[in-house]
């Protein structure tokens, strides 16, 4: 009876028996390092025991780096964003270099487990530690629901659940090995889930570069060939803007303040800094720095190709293909119009059932090949058409039309979520099935990695530097070990939720815990280690600020997503953007808050004490 079931699935959909195996086999491994990698003392459960070779750690770094919004999010946003979407590739990229070249050795010299332990000693303050382990619980749960939003979108598709039942099936895995191995087990599974995601994102896109240009190096197709020049006359026919034209989705000042806030926002980053706590000595944080920023580039410089190339391929596809069947469910019936025969039938049971209607569009291609791909993601409801002129094509041409009594230019693709992105391309392209199959176990490899990372910041905060700290100071190592369990289950539930109610596509939801960290960590971290007058009072006073204020400005700007219980539209429209500055921008303008308000109380407040200027001092000596 299984084997008929599945055999039957094999047919409809030939990549899901490859996604369960590949699916099954990586998550069977990742089980068995966490498993293998338990540990009963603190030191292992928050810095692996600062044991981690300096290859290893370069490749857990990267692992934990390169998130679902780098693995799924960062090529669909270059994809539609074009030119102006490299905001998000030089700010990343940039922001590592930052860390990894300025601040990482001087922090792994100071030798402490967490960064609000180096917030704490070196502001000689409870109170800004305190403040430091708050402000990473902010950043971290904002950061983990973009993670836990792409497990929800690779579940939905290739097991056929819905979202929220996908993000609840990424909860339970990461929960098993992060609980039982902590530091240590989030490690070694990293490095394993780098090398899973590396090869699932590099397979299709080297196979889509020679499919589309004749080369195979993608970083190469995308400089030297003439790619970008077919895409932007393709998208010139289709009424949409120029691909490479810089400037047409975002403002030059918005370019400026995303980039600067992701950059800077990378350097303040407590999931990435604490990688730097599990090596040995400061030399081989340096090394594994380096290592990182290797393992990191190989996906970085393919990302922009892919998304052009991704593009590319959905409009040849896509555009202009035939409706041959349309499939409507309504109060729990289902009826289905085969075209174009039956499609005035069809057309006025949808007028009749209204916009609660849902529809599933089954098309093929000009060439009169069936898109099946586009049947399965629209069962998802992450891409929707609506063929509103009601000609029997899908036209994805710009074309004017009236909404809610307006005139506005749309095509006939209703929706497309940027996440699928990555993950449809290979479908698209008509690639193997254990191609598509091994993207999907890619993006969860790259989604996983970085929750697991993201929910022992949110541990350590919680159990180390506020409950062992502050509540119960003589905790036993068992105790501490627990409290930390229970704290990470805490960070899964909470990040559970705004997976399933995420305030934006997994990029964006990003973008924001990047603009957090800038206006909180980074002049904290910059200005405790190259300064040694800013005191104790400058530096709390600059995180609450800064924090506060771009904490606030993206809740205003995204108060129907975030809090849907209270409002039902943002607080602040784009009209209404502080100097036009997007929510993904305010962060740079938060950082500089928080530099002024640090620095200015600094200079009128008490020097910090002789003994912690020496610090200072002994941190930045080789």
């Amino acid at each position: 009876m299984f084997l008929d079931h599945l055999f039957i699935i094999a047919e409809t959909d030939p990549a899901r028996p490859w996604t369960w195996a590949f699916v099954g086999i990586t998550f069977a491994l990742y089980l068995f390092i966490g498993w293998i990698s338990r540990v009963r003392d603190s030191k292992g459960f928050y810095v692996a025991g600062q044991g981690v070779p300096a290859f290893a750690n370069g490749a857990a770094t990267a692992a934990d780096w390169m998130s679902a919004a780098s693995f799924l999010g960062m090529a669909g946003l270059i994809s539609f964003s074009g030119s102006d979407g490299a905001v998000y590739l030089m700010g990343w990229t940039g922001g590592y270099v930052l860390l990894a070249l300025l601040l990482a050795p001087y922090l792994r010299k100071f030798g402490h487990y967490t960064v609000p332990d180096f917030i704490g000693e070196r502001y000689y303050s409870e109170t800004a530690r305190i403040v430091a382990a708050i402000c990473a619980i902010f950043v971290s749960l904002t950061y983990v629901a973009g993670q836990m939003k792409g497990v929800g979108v690779v579940f939905s598709r290739f097991l056929e659940v819905e979202l929220w039942m996908g993000v609840m099936i990424g909860m339970a895995i990461v929960s098993f090995f992060a609980v039982l191995g902590g530091m240590k087990g989030i490690t070694w599974t990293q490095v394993v889930q780098y090398f899973v995601l590396i090869l699932a994102f590099i397979i299709p896109t080297v196979a889509i570069s020679r499919m589309l240009t004749g080369d195979p190096i993608p970083q190469t197709a995308f400089a030297f060939g003439d790619i970008s020049q077919r895409l932007n006359e393709v998208l010139a026919g289709l009424g949409e803007e120029i691909y490479t034209e810089p400037f047409t989705r975002f403002s030059k000042l918005n370019v400026f303040m995303i980039t600067a806030a992701l950059m800077f926002g990378t350097a303040g980053l407590p999931h990435v800094i604490v990688r730097f706590y599990t090596v040995r000595t400061v030399r081989a944080a340096r090394y594994s720095a380096v290592w990182a920023i290797i393992f990191i580039a190989i996906l970085y410089t393919a990302a922009p190709a892919l998304g052009m190339f991704a593009r590319f391929n959905l409009i040849n596809s896509l555009h202009e293909s035939r409706i041959t069947e349309l499939t409507v469910k309504h109060d729990g019936d289902v009826k289905s119009f085969s075209f174009p025969g039956e499609s005035e039938a069809a057309w006025q049971w949808v007028q009749e059932a209204g916009d609660d209607a849902n529809l599933t569009y089954s098309v093929t291609s000009k060439a009169g090949v069936p898109l099946e791909w586009a049947t399965r993601w629209q069962n998802t409801g992450l891409l929707t058409f609506d063929d509103w002129n009601r000609d029997g094509t899908i036209s994805l041409k710009l074309q004017e039309t009236e909404a809610d009594g307006k005139p506005v230019r749309k095509s006939e693709m209703a929706k497309i979520d940027k996440d699928i992105i990555v993950l449809s391309t290979p479908e698209v392209a008509n690639l193997p099935p254990w191609v598509i199959a091994l993207v999907a176990a890619g993006g969860l490899a790259a989604a996983l990695s970085t929750a697991a990372g993201l929910l022992l910041v949110i541990s350590s905060s919680l159990a180390h530097d506020l409950y062992i700290r502050f509540v119960k100071p003589d905790a036993s190592e068992a105790e501490k070990v627990l409290m930390g369990r229970i704290a990470i289950l805490f960070g899964i539930v909470v990040a559970g939720y705004f997976g399933i109610n995420p305030p934006g596509f997994v990029g964006e939801v990003v973008a924001f815990a990047f603009g957090l960290a800038a206006a909180s960590f980074f002049p904290a971290i910059f200005l405790g280690i190259f300064s040694r007058r800013v005191n104790r009072a400058g530096a709390v006073s600059g995180m609450i600020a800064g924090l506060l204020f771009t904490m606030s400005y993206i809740v205003m700007c995204t108060a129907d997503k975030v809090l849907p219980m209270f409002f039902d539209a943002p607080v602040l429209t784009q009209e209404d953007w502080w100097l036009g500055i997007s929510p993904q921008g305010i962060g740079t303008l938060g950082m500089v808050l928080n530099f002024v308000v640090t620095l200015t109380i600094s200079s009128v407040t008490p020097a910090p004490p002789e003994e912690v200027q020496e610090l200072v001092e002994n941190v930045r000596i080789p």
